[in-house]
């Protein structure tokens, strides 16, 4: 464990409960101390739910250290079974109850003989893996107990679906843009003539995962949720799942052109070829901007790139094979998957950041002075501090990236979306400029703390002056030099003296 000022993917219990609170009619009972129970709130207000997040906290108190939880927890498990009825409890304990190393699957086993649904602990350890990590692993283990139950009934259907068919996995509540994107990949799939035979999680019922078999194949949006089931569902049922995002014009149509493979291959008779060609060249606007004058407004600018595996290798491929923009560095803090990181991104930018530690690439911003930055919320942060335009395209995220408008980023109207992010994160840090230019209201003083923890530089109230009349597109490059100028000769203060020397450092 490690505790950290601010975290890219949160603790696994988060994972889990993600995955459980997805389905229909799944209850999710967490072991907890007070403090850990903050997921029903984070999930009602992101989410703008309705109804009560079904998630119940079994809490750790004096109690329970001074005798056990094994009869709380049943005795929860058993309550929730009779109040809600659900379909499946699943038992999470979090990082902090972990300590307690009580044998919580016993528990289940106990509460399983006296609830009229399935009770199921989720298999995770808790000191090992991430939310994200977690929810994958979660997700396939509830995938795999309702086909191994069906299989053992005798209940699992026969043959595929009469037309081609699809498995859609990953879709989950809190996820990026999840649920737009959902409905873009159910207009992309009757576009092709294909079924759709299962969304999940998001929305499914656990009754119905035998069905699962019945498509011709899966297809796997986002690489951090729902490869695990797709690979049991290869292993156990031969079923060929695609893990190609369809994210920008290029890696869409190469997802479409894989789906055509993996139709024909099963003896179906397809050919999408026109169907891209039209999206292409006529319907999505985004391969027309890439070729307009606005877009070659950006050629060879700056960019940094950050997330998690799947949007940031998404739009990295954009930003340099559909646009021309300059990706100085492209990073995720997705550890776990680092070889796979690499070998997407390696020939599309000029430098790769594998990290956990905001600082580093705080840090890493600071240094390369790229034109925009493509991040999660902190990098947003990061980029109000250095005066650098920030496009959110990953979690962690704030309410505001929960859009109630359409914003798919799949598909060929994801594509266009993209575009209008990239380009408005680009044109958003002319705005300093054009408003000094004509006399604006940019009353914004200069950020006098740096990135790093070691840039405690202290600026008189004359420098703090000079550096607020310096245009507004420069004026951080400007203070970066001049606390660089400073920090290597040992001041530990920047007057009017120092920034004219710094200047002429630099040649400026």
């Amino acid at each position: 464990m490690k505790l950290a000022y601010w975290m890219y993917a949160g603790p696994a219990h988060i994972g889990t409960l993600r995955i459980a609170s997805s389905f229909k009619n799944v209850h999710a009972i967490m072991h907890a101390p007070l403090g850990d129970d903050y997921f029903n709130v984070m999930r009602s207000m992101l989410e703008r739910e309705r109804d009560f997040t079904p998630v119940t906290a079994s809490i750790v108190d004096r109690n329970v250290l001074a005798r056990g939880s094994q009869e709380k927890v049943v005795d929860n498990i058993v309550r929730k079974d009779k109040e809600e009825r659900p379909d499946l409890i699943v038992l999470t304990p979090t990082c902090t109850s972990s300590i307690l190393q009580e044998d919580l699957a016993n528990f289940v086993e106990r509460a399983q003989l006296e609830a009229t649904g399935d009770v199921m602990l989720a298999d995770v350890n808790h000191y090992r893996v991430n939310e994200l990590q977690a929810a994958d692993r979660t997700l396939g283990q509830i995938v795999r107990y309702y086909l191994e139950k069906a299989k053992k009934k005798g209940e699992l259907p026969e043959g595929k679906s009469e037309k081609p068919s699809v498995n859609i996995i990953g879709m989950t509540t809190l996820g990026f843009h999840n649920n737009h994107d959902t409905t873009e990949l159910k207009r992309l799939m009757a576009d092709l003539g294909i079924e759709i035979n299962e969304i999940i999680p998001e929305g499914a019922c656990v009754h119905n995962l035998k069905n699962l078999t019945r498509a011709w194949f899966n297809l796997v949006p986002y690489r951090e949720i729902g490869l695990i089931a797709a690979r049991y569902l290869e292993e156990e049922f031969s079923m060929p799942y695609i893990d190609i995002t369809p994210m920008g014009i290029v890696e869409t149509a190469r997802c479409l052109r894989k789906i055509q493979q993996v139709i024909n291959q099963q003896g179906g008779n397809v050919d999408y070829e026109e169907y891209i060609d039209n999206q292409t060249r006529f319907v999505s606007q985004a391969a027309w901007f890439s070729r307009s004058i606005d877009c070659q407004n950006l050629t060879g600018k700056k960019a940094v790139v950050f997330g998690d595996s799947t949007h940031a290798v998404a739009i990295t491929k954009i930003l340099a094979r559909e646009m021309g923009i300059n990706v100085v560095l492209a990073g995720t803090y997705c550890k776990y998957d680092a070889d796979w990181f690499r070998e997407q991104v390696s020939e599309y930018c000029d430098e790769i950041l594998i990290s956990d530690d905001n600082g580093a690439i705080g840090d890493a911003i600071a240094r390369l002075e790229p034109s925009a930055i493509f991040g999660t919320q902190m990098e947003r942060h990061v980029g109000k501090r250095l005066n650098i335009p920030c496009g959110v395209i990953a979690a962690p995220i704030h309410i505001q990236n929960f859009p109630v408008g359409y914003k798919p980023f799949v598909g060929y109207e994801g594509a266009n979306q993209i575009v209008d992010l990239i380009y408005n994160s680009f044109t958003l840090g002319m705005e300093d400029h054009l408003l000094e230019i004509f006399g604006g209201h940019d009353t914004k003083e200069a950020i006098h703390k740096g990135i790093s923890a070691d840039s405690d530089l202290n600026w008189t109230k004359d420098a703090q002056a000079e550096l607020n009349k310096v245009p507004g597109f420069v004026r951080g490059k400007v203070k970066r030099n001049t606390e660089k100028f400073a920090r290597e000769r040992g001041m530990d203060e920047i007057t009017l003296e120092v920034m004219y020397a710094a200047k002429e450092a630099v040649g400026a």
